[in-house]
């Protein structure tokens, strides 16, 4: 007689309902394994040789995985390892079927970087129905490694931006890549997010200041830029219409914008990349995400009230 699943202590929040779509999609679109043999990528995650056989001639699974996948390909069929109950990514931990799924788009396993962008896209439309979702926190040999989050628990730069949204920007794809290369150096290269978080509040400035056929000069730092979109956009006579105190209490978070964007200059310039550095910068990635969030919700404002303002300022 069959033994009844015990319930978990703690419940999924990745339903058998995601699942069954992530396996369907996966079945449809993708080799699990991708370059590697199915052994090699499950080894991946758990020790084969610890894990009891279902063929009685071998003693664990990598004897019967191999058997029935290698040897004899066509004894199981392409999708069995989501139904073998000795992995259980089908009732198992959430934690299994994300470290799957993170490892179907590793460099090591699928070494097309375009191909495994498709494939977190695909994935991340199915797993938002339970807030989760894949994302770029590293990068190895210039490819990026993912991890699960819950939605909502990371901004991350390739989306920190809602750049679809600004269609005064002519070429939204330079901020992509700019983004992009924030994210692929988050953690590994703290020092260099930095200097790239300034860079991409001084590009936004310059995107304001050619709309408005404003003249700076590469000497301009990004103070000094910013400064100039102020002007532009009239910052100064930001108001909330019917609120005199909250006109004043927005006037006064921007003065506080012009200090921050002044630290953020000063946080690259003590701990960022540039200025032909003797030393190893000492930046922590905690130096490198508060630099990066500072960044965003400046950028985030301006092109806002960018769009907003479309006739001189007003």
């Amino acid at each position: 007689m069959p033994v009844p699943r015990q319930p978990q202590a703690t419940p999924n929040s990745i339903s058998e309902i995601t699942r069954r779509d992530i396996f369907d999609y996966i079945d449809a679109e993708v080799v699990w394994n991708g370059r590697l043999d199915e052994p090699g990528f499950l080894e991946r995650i758990w020790d084969l040789a610890d894990i009891r056989s279902t063929d009685g001639r071998f003693k664990d699974a990598a004897g019967d995985i191999w058997q029935h996948r290698i040897n004899n390909p066509e004894d199981w069929p392409e999708n069995w390892v989501f139904h073998d109950d000795r992995f259980d990514l089908m009732h198992g931990p959430d934690e299994i079927v994300l470290r799957f799924l993170c490892e179907m788009v590793h460099p090591a396993v699928r070494p097309d970087r375009d191909e495994a962008e498709q494939i977190v896209r695909g994935l991340n439309a199915i797993l938002a129905g339970d807030w989760w979702e894949l994302v770029s926190t590293r990068s190895i040999s210039g490819r990026p490694i993912y991890e699960a989050h819950r939605m909502g628990a990371v901004r991350h730069p390739s989306t920190a931006l809602r750049l679809e949204d600004y269609e005064r920007l002519a070429d939204p794809g330079v901020f992509r890549a700019h983004l992009r290369r924030i994210e692929n150096a988050l953690p590994d290269d703290p020092a260099g997010v930095i200097g790239s978080s300034k860079e991409l509040v001084e590009s936004v400035c310059k995107v304001v200041l050619d709309d408005y056929g404003v003249d700076y000069s590469n000497k301009d730092d990004a103070l000094a830029l910013y400064k100039k979109v102020a002007i532009v956009l009239k910052l100064n006579a930001e108001s909330v219409p019917e609120s005199a105190r909250g006109s004043e209490a927005a006037q006064g978070a921007l003065r506080a914008m012009t200090t921050t964007v002044q630290r953020l200059a000063e946080l690259r310039n003590a701990l960022g990349t540039g200025h032909g550095r003797s030393q190893r910068s000492v930046a922590l990635a905690r130096h490198a995400r508060l630099a990066f969030a500072t960044a965003a919700a400046l950028c985030e404002f301006l092109l806002d009230t960018w769009h907003e303002r479309r006739d001189g300022g007003h």
